[in-house]
């Protein structure tokens, strides 16, 4: 990072908890000028539990419902499972996925500086995709499904925080659910017109060969997320009423 702002002629303040793996007492920085903060003070001022933690969850598991919709609907047995480089590529796209406005929002949350006598022009961006996960979630087959609030926040990331996980460990995890990945091979029929099940895996076909580091992906990608949802709720009110 101090490279980077040396490269782009920069020079930032890096604000940090004081995590264990946050050593940069040492390091010989001219462009980046490290601050930890003090104990017990994170979830008060650090501008990551602000509310830029929250937004990034919010991204990410939109992405894990989407997936557990598709494979619930292709009758898998396991809808939540997902392999290590699809979560990678979900993380990855979540954070892309939020605006330079949000992030200030959170800064300004902190007490850090003074505030501006503006109106918070991203709560809304956040209370729409808080919806599009109810709506995701009352989609799955769950007799008593949790709060939204619940879903971002299990209770078990709140158990452990900055785990050291081993190299050796991670390379056990990854080949562990490497074991899983041949259940694909569907047959399409070209039969007109298609049935609304038809319609739902043509475009899960074409969801799965989008990159999602790819920015013109990822706006294709929220397109046909939406004619899903759209085609899903058509079918829901069509059930309802026979």
């Amino acid at each position: 990072m101090d490279q980077q702002m040396q490269d782009a002629n920069r020079k930032v303040l890096l604000l940090l908890d004081n995590a264990p793996s946050h050593v940069v007492r040492d390091l010989p920085l001219t462009n980046v000028q490290a601050f930890l903060f003090p104990a017990n003070t994170t979830s008060k001022i650090q501008p990551m539990d602000a509310g830029i933690i929250a937004a990034f969850k919010r991204r990410y598991r939109r992405f894990q419902l989407q997936d557990a919709i598709d494979r619930d609907e292709q009758q898998k047995t396991d809808i939540y499972k997902v392999d290590q480089l699809i979560a990678m590529k979900w993380a990855k796209a979540a954070w892309n996925d939020i605006s330079s406005k949000t992030i200030t929002n959170c800064f300004k949350h902190t007490g850090l500086f003074e505030r501006e006598t503006q109106k918070n022009e991203v709560g809304s961006e956040e209370q729409d995709i808080e919806n599009e996960l109810k709506d995701a979630i009352n989609q799955l087959p769950i007799s008593r499904p949790m709060a939204v609030h619940e879903f971002i926040n299990p209770e078990e990331e709140q158990q452990v925080a900055h785990e050291e996980i081993s190299d050796e460990d991670l390379i056990k995890l990854s080949s562990s659910q490497d074991q899983e990945e041949e259940e694909n091979g569907e047959v399409m029929d070209e039969n007109p017109p298609m049935s609304t099940k038809e319609k739902l895996n043509v475009l899960h076909s074409c969801i799965s060969f989008f990159d999602l580091s790819n920015p013109n992906h990822v706006i294709a990608h929220k397109v046909l997320r939406n004619i899903q949802f759209e085609i899903r709720t058509i079918q829901k009110k069509t059930n309802y009423f026979r």
